[in-house]
């Protein structure tokens, strides 16, 4: 197992921050009328993931804190799936990129709840 030196060593902090990047330029063609609502709300939920990954690891010898900024980070995944589902409905979105999405944030959301089930691997 190599030894993980950095939040950005990862393999659940790489993939969301693709993803966030992704969901960046996908949101450039939402109507100018989001911008301040549904494209902005899904910026910032994708982006949190990987930022709240970054502060937990920061504070990986407190386990009890590594876990909560790791729960804060599911949090944000599940509320981009939100987004990402009005993005379908208001058809922003094609819905096989939203399936696409969420596939990916699935494989997101099970190396976070691993991660929060046992902090005793990156807690040291």
């Amino acid at each position: 197992m190599a030894v993980i030196k950095s939040f950005r060593d990862l393999i659940v902090y790489q993939k969301a921050f693709r993803l966030a990047m992704e969901i960046f330029e996908i949101s450039k063609t939402f109507p100018k009328e989001e911008k301040y609502s549904l494209t902005d709300q899904i910026r910032r939920s994708s982006r949190s993931v990987t930022t709240n990954i970054a502060e937990g690891w920061a504070k990986k010898i407190y386990p009890k804190h590594f876990v909560s900024k790791l729960t804060d980070s599911l949090g944000e995944e599940y509320e981009t799936e939100v987004w990402l589902a009005f993005s379908v409905e208001c058809k922003y979105i094609e819905p096989e990129k939203y399936e696409y999405f969420m596939h990916e944030y699935e494989e997101v959301r099970k190396m976070l709840i691993s991660m929060i089930n046992t902090p005793e691997k990156f807690c040291k």
